[in-house]
């Protein structure tokens, strides 16, 4: 049964289970810190497809066989999946997915889309509406780059509070039975816009997003920061984690000793040109589902509070001279059933 906590979280009494969870990411993605966790690597920025926009589509195709390898679960027995990326019309998704004739239902959150299919597909299991679902997303660099910024021939110089796109894919498997991870509660976001016009600063524009959701969060549940074991937001990057521990701190409320960033903890920052670190509907997805679960499933972590972030933005609204609205929803998962 699902419970309206409060004003924006939603509670999930029978608590579905993360069943399985596959992560691939790319070159640039293993030379960072996190390289051991993540179950597929691909050398090849094509995937020894013609484009990169195809291989993007591998991408999600490769973590979703992996997930359900994980989860010890065939295709045909997934009764949706719920997904979504950074492409127009999320062809990553739709063309990476039609293979496995799962029933689909795209999605679209931006870089929250991760936590977004997550709330999704736990709502399915929990409503009964299916046994078994799975959410994927996935995000390219170089894909993500021809269709928002420039093409990579270009050669654009790079601001310093610029992100870098990860090249990435994250699938779950949710089911009604297993061991755990679990999926106890979700607060859905407000969409936040503060005037932020830069695309090449969307730390700054998703991190309002996130604080609002965090306070609702804490505010409809009665918890607070010290109750989880991490937070983690979906990549806010350098730039934006710094502006989010402001605003708390701001407000009187403390807030950062047990809270990390996925854009920031994906790649070495001294070691590796990113800027202000990592971005894309891959980063948190692959973060998630190549180390933050894992340490779950070894109960090296017992709760965590995954908050996914994503710039609303398009290609046409930026050149329109539109604001960059942003957006966080929340996730929390637990190593215990009760």
């Amino acid at each position: 049964m699902i419970k309206r906590t409060g004003a924006y979280t939603i509670a999930f009494e029978s608590r579905p289970v993360i069943a399985g969870w596959g992560s691939v990411v790319g070159k640039k993605e293993a030379e960072g810190p996190l390289k051991n966790y993540f179950d597929k690597i691909i050398y090849d920025s094509y995937d020894g497809c013609d484009t990169f926009e195809q291989a993007e589509s591998m991408f999600q195709g490769e973590a979703l066989e992996k997930a359900l390898e994980r989860s010890k679960t065939h295709a045909n027995e997934v009764d949706c999946v719920f997904a979504g990326d950074l492409l127009n019309q999320c062809i990553g998704s739709s063309f990476g997915l039609m293979k496995f004739g799962i029933p689909y239902l795209g999605q679209y959150g931006a870089c929250s889309t991760m936590a977004q299919s997550l709330i999704m597909a736990a709502s399915a299991v929990e409503s009964g509406g299916a046994k078994v679902s799975a959410c994927v997303t996935s995000s390219h660099f170089a894909s993500a780059e021809r269709q928002y910024r420039f093409p990579l021939g270009y050669g654009g110089q790079r601001t310093p509070t610029a992100q870098w796109t990860v090249t990435g894919s994250g699938c779950c498997i949710v089911g009604a039975e297993g061991s755990g991870p679990f999926i106890s509660c979700a607060t859905i976001g407000r969409i936040e816009d503060y005037g932020i016009k830069d695309a090449s600063n969307m730390g700054a524009a998703m991190a309002p997003a996130a604080f609002s959701t965090l306070k609702a969060h804490f505010k409809d549940t009665g918890l607070g920061p010290q109750d989880y074991d991490l937070i983690v937001t979906g990549d806010l990057g350098s730039l934006g984690s710094r502006i989010l521990i402001d605003l708390f701190h701001r407000d009187g409320l403390p807030f950062g000793a047990n809270y990390r960033d996925c854009g920031v903890m994906i790649y070495d920052a001294a070691r590796q040109d990113v800027h202000a670190g990592g971005s894309g509907c891959g980063c948190g997805a692959s973060v998630l589902c190549g180390y933050l679960l894992r340490q779950l499933h070894a109960r090296k972590l017992g709760s965590l509070l995954f908050c996914a972030t994503g710039a609303l933005m398009s290609p046409t609204t930026s050149q329109q001279g539109e604001s960059i609205p942003g957006i966080c929803h929340a996730v929390v998962l637990d190593v215990d059933k009760g």
